[in-house]
């Protein structure tokens, strides 16, 4: 009895430090003529101790690789296949076959994200039968994998203070019958959530050690509720806005989050961005949640794993937690 409550202990001592150790994956962006091989990316994950990826769209090179890795991945649609995917089920089962069921036995798939950023938009309107057929074609192939979208914050209306967070207008008559989709079958939502754009598109009302995780104690009291990152700030505010759609038990995700390290933006500064995404790591990890969600793990993806030099010019190019050549622009501290 004593040796199987050891063994037991162990065990979950084991899980909890495994799931510790992965709550914060990196986006793998291919827009690049000089990136490494998809071989090379995952054995620099592997080497750093990151346990979950995200691929903006399907690459065959890039799942070839994961296979056996152990390495979680969130696999995304293109936007620009959302509206076959939309429209007929059988175009969202192909899919599946080809970029999901080939891989299934030995890559470990996290979620599927159909779209990005497309919330709200003309578009908007596709994403969720899209959703509802990729989830029927898994289904179909006997795969439980969540379904999901990822979207920006700026698909609130209102943000500030986090507590009256709410969808926009144009966003609300999608992202309510989604969130109830989400809900219903246990899915989180996937957020894109940027403190650096809020402090370089409003200096003088969002300071610098606020969203950098390096304020001295609370910045925005928010009734009971003190916050002293903008990170959690955010992310609260889409918590908000999800209770408000009636559906308060889906968890948000962020799908992205950086700070760039160059490229003549207002803060962009290699100091800067080793100080977010270091702190962040450690915030993340300690696994307090958000004043508004205490306890509960934000599950985050860091943006991104390269600089990548066909991206727009300026800040971002300039996201990367390593230069093409796999050197580090800022070390991070991936592990415990």
């Amino acid at each position: 009895m004593i040796v199987l409550l050891i063994f037991t202990i162990l065990i979950d001592f084991c899980s909890r430090s495994e799931a510790q150790g992965a709550v914060v994956g990196v986006n793998y962006g291919m827009l690049g003529d000089n990136l490494p091989s998809p071989a090379q990316v995952v054995s620099l994950f592997e080497s750093r101790g990151i346990g979950r990826l995200r691929l903006f769209h399907p690459d065959a090179a890039a799942l070839a690789a994961l296979r056996g890795s152990g390495i979680e991945v969130v696999l995304g649609t293109l936007n620009e296949e959302l509206p076959g995917l939309a429209a007929d089920p059988s175009a969202a089962e192909k899919w599946v076959a080809a970029n999901v069921a080939p891989f299934a036995g030995s890559v470990r798939f996290r979620y599927i994200n159909a779209g990005n950023e497309v919330v709200p938009g003309d578009t908007a309107g596709n994403v969720l039968p899209a959703m509802r057929n990729l989830a029927a074609a898994l289904r179909a192939a006997g795969l439980r994998i969540p379904v999901t979208t990822s979207v920006a914050t700026t698909a609130l209306g209102v943000s500030y203070p986090p507590s009256q967070g709410a969808f926009s207008e144009a966003a609300a008559g999608v992202m309510t019958p989604i969130a109830a989709f989400l809900r219903s079958t246990s899915a989180p939502l996937l957020v894109n959530v940027y403190p650096y754009f809020s402090y370089a598109g409003n200096p003088g009302e969002v300071a610098l050690d606020y969203a950098l995780f390096r304020a001295a104690g609370v910045v925005v009291r928010d009734g009971a509720l003190g916050y002293d990152n903008l990170f959690d700030a955010m992310v609260d505010s889409v918590h908000a806005a999800l209770e408000k759609a009636g559906a308060a038990e889906v968890e948000v995700v962020v799908s992205e989050t950086g700070w760039p390290s160059g490229g003549g933006g207002l803060g962009a500064t290699v100091e800067n961005a080793a100080a977010y995404v270091n702190n962040l790591v450690a915030h993340v990890r300690k696994g307090r949640g958000t004043p508004r969600k205490p306890g509960n793990t934000t599950e985050t993806y860091l943006f991104a794993m390269f600089n990548e030099n066909q991206k727009p010019a300026g800040t971002e190019r300039h996201f990367g937690l390593f230069h093409p050549n796999m050197t580090e622009i800022y070390h991070v501290n991936f592990q415990p």
